[in-house]
């Protein structure tokens, strides 16, 4: 059997979550399949796996409507989208789309790398649920990365297919920081500016947190940084980094008190997974996908709490606690693995093979 996955939508400088999840899934997969990847452009080599790969083209681009055309051509049993809207046209392969979240359906700003054609389609598309629909029907099976989005789409009824959980995780190989070194009094915050990441609140929250540094790590326009900046209570200690390298963010994860997060709404929340492995632990926005990926280790607070923030941060700096939350931590990043999520693949992509030979 012949997977084929699609990596058009790996950055070419450094992954988000999307590009990550693809090159994670490509690289575990790999090891236990038959996997080619596509590409659209040469320099997202650079962060995939050594996988063998042909060259198609852009996902954004008109020709997408006919991509299967270019597809067929690899003589693919099933090939996977980490995405929902690769064409499909003509394909004579199975094929698994791909939905991560339904953020954009209750905070439509579109992603600010997009082109101002496609960001202006991104809104109109979230303005209703009928376009997904005809977007996920197209697949014979449709894959998702939580039972928190899995729940809904039924609840939203947004497709036919069989849905199947093909789950995100930690880089692997990570080893835990030593829990009895104790921690620096520093959090971390690795995540966009969007207005519905609420880091506002955070900001806020240092009012009541002397002696703590509030680290942000993510790219920021000037604008939005100038923003944030007038939010910062008198005396806070709040560094804006504009962008840190894998190296950087690993260093400062492993000092760090806690990782913080306390978006409204997310799509998995993979920052809380990639601290609780390395054993920093996790305080984070009371919603659903936070609760079934942090389970019972991470704090859970009221995002619209700047106190109750704060208090989550000062239970932390008992020197005896933080150290039991580091250990558990480790114990819960242990359930997510790239592994796991390749066998759901390729167990997907069997029962996919078995119904088409029907």
């Amino acid at each position: 059997m012949k997977i084929v996955i699609d990596a058009r939508f790996t950055r070419t400088d450094h992954h988000d979550g999307i590009s990550r999840y693809g090159a994670s899934l490509i690289a575990a997969t790999a090891r236990i399949a038959d996997v080619e990847m596509l590409v659209s452009d040469p320099r997202q080599l650079a962060l995939l796996p050594d996988v063998p790969y042909t060259l198609i083209s852009s996902p954004l681009s008109p020709k997408e409507l006919f991509v299967a055309r270019q597809v067929n051509r690899l003589g693919a049993d099933v090939v996977v989208c980490p995405m929902q809207t690769m064409g499909t046209w003509g394909r004579k392969y199975g094929l698994v789309l791909t939905l991560h979240d339904l953020i954009y359906y209750e905070h439509p700003a579109p992603p600010g790398f997009l082109p101002a054609p496609v960001r202006v389609l991104w809104r109109l598309y979230h303005k209703a649920f009928w376009p997904q629909r005809l977007l996920l029907d197209r697949a014979d099976t449709v894959a998702t990365i939580s039972r928190t989005t899995e729940a809904l789409m039924a609840k939203y009824r947004l497709t036919k297919r069989p849905v199947e959980i093909i789950s995100n995780a930690p880089q692997p190989d990570q080893v835990p920081r030593d829990a009895a070194a104790g921690a620096d009094h520093s959090l971390v915050y690795m995540g966009s500016f969007m207005p519905y990441k609420n880091v506002e609140t955070m900001v806020a929250g240092m009012a009541g947190l002397s002696g703590f540094t509030l680290h942000l790590l993510s790219r920021i326009t000037p604008a939005r940084r100038a923003e944030l900046e007038r939010l910062v209570p008198a005396g806070a200690q709040v560094v804006f980094h504009n962008g840190v390298t894998d190296a950087e963010y690993d260093a400062l994860l492993r000092k760090a008190t806690a990782l913080v997060s306390l978006s409204r709404a997310e799509g998995y929340g993979l920052p809380l997974v990639e601290a609780m492995a390395v054993g920093t632990p996790v305080i984070a926005s009371d919603i659903p996908i936070f609760r079934e990926v942090g389970g019972d280790v991470a704090a859970y607070v009221d995002p619209a709490s700047p106190v109750g923030f704060a208090a989550a941060v000062a239970d932390l700096a008992d020197r005896e606690h933080w150290e039991q939350v580091s250990r558990r931590s480790v114990a819960r990043a242990a359930q997510f693995s790239w592994e796991d999520s390749a066998r759901q693949l390729v167990a997907v992509a069997e029962g996919i093979v078995r119904r088409r030979q029907l």
